[in-house]
């Protein structure tokens, strides 16, 4: 009965050891320590080794069981965090924040087409009309200036053939000053036609320049709202949940920076460029009135000669 009595002894000592190892892990996990309230009425079915064993085994799983599930939970929040890329948010934003980014987009891409196409208009227009100016610099008269030209399409053959056109529609007219009027009329219309020519898409970089922050600002808005009921329905302010839909809807004004910010510089640039280039059509529009004027001066001359004959 003694060595029962030991080996009771014992064994309680030995579960009492456990239960006060195991008590912090316990603690975490808010469980109460069952194991260790057991009865002492019945010593001779309790043996040492099997008390142990059972004892130690919950202890080990308590202790991993909250390292796993911390380890998972990081493993799990550390990749949501580096896909936040801006595809990723462009797809989980809102539709009408979807709407406002592809139109942003839409008007960047216009942006960059209008000023591929009209850096080759410009240039292509600018080196034509230098190397015509070249040509009829040492023309005596229209005619010598067609000649010179020869059957081309441009804005100084346009000069050209209006002045002949209105040179031989006042033929017998005893009057140089009304034809050279008339011509310059003409020259005028062929000038303020071809500015608007040349202007063609600076409107739509204006509106780009003008109209995308605001446009980029109306879907950061749109995207803050949904943002903020989102909180409200989930009732948290944790800013892992409040980041991703406050960062899409600032994605829509990013965006709008994007398109408007290179459309501003373009169309200044694009303002000077043309500012040249109208420069070079009035001195197209010179030459053919000083043209236009030394025919009419020639004419009058040889009428004044055979007159004196």
């Amino acid at each position: 009965m003694k060595i029962m009595s030991f080996q009771a002894s014992l064994a309680a000592a030995l579960m009492l050891a456990a239960a006060w190892l195991a008590s912090p892990v316990s603690a975490q996990t808010q469980t109460a320590p069952a194991a260790p309230v057991q009865s002492t009425a019945q010593p001779s079915a309790v043996s040492p080794a099997p008390v142990a064993a059972p004892a130690a085994a919950p202890a080990v799983s308590s202790v991993t069981a909250p390292a796993a599930a911390k380890s998972d939970t990081a493993a799990g929040v550390a990749p949501a965090m580096k896909e936040l890329s801006p595809w990723v948010m462009f797809q989980s934003a809102d539709v009408i924040v979807k709407a406002v980014m592809i139109g942003l987009a839409f008007a960047s891409l216009m942006t960059w087409t209008v000023l591929i196409a009209k850096s080759i208009e410009l240039s292509v227009a600018s080196t034509r009309l230098r190397s015509a100016l070249k040509k009829i610099a040492e023309a005596r008269s229209l005619a010598e200036a067609q000649m010179a030209l020869g059957a081309k399409e441009g804005i100084l053959p346009s000069f050209l053939a209006a002045a002949l056109r209105e040179a031989r529609m006042s033929a017998g007219l005893s009057s140089d000053a009304g034809i050279k009027e008339r011509a310059a009329s003409s020259f005028s219309e062929i000038v303020r036609a071809e500015a608007r020519r040349i202007r063609v898409g600076m409107g739509v970089l204006a509106t780009i320049g003008s109209t995308s922050p605001f446009v980029g600002l109306f879907g950061t808005v749109w995207g803050i709202m949904n943002s903020f009921i989102g909180i409200s329905k989930s009732q948290t302010t944790n800013l892992a949940v409040v980041a991703p839909g406050i960062a899409e809807a600032l994605l829509a004004t990013a965006i709008g920076l994007v398109a408007a910010i290179p459309a501003v510089i373009i169309y200044n640039h694009f303002s000077r460029v043309t500012k040249s280039y109208l420069e070079l059509v009035s001195r197209a529009s010179g030459a053919a009135g000083r043209l236009l004027s030394r025919d009419l001066d020639r004419s009058h001359g040889s009428v004044h000669s055979r007159a004196a004959e």
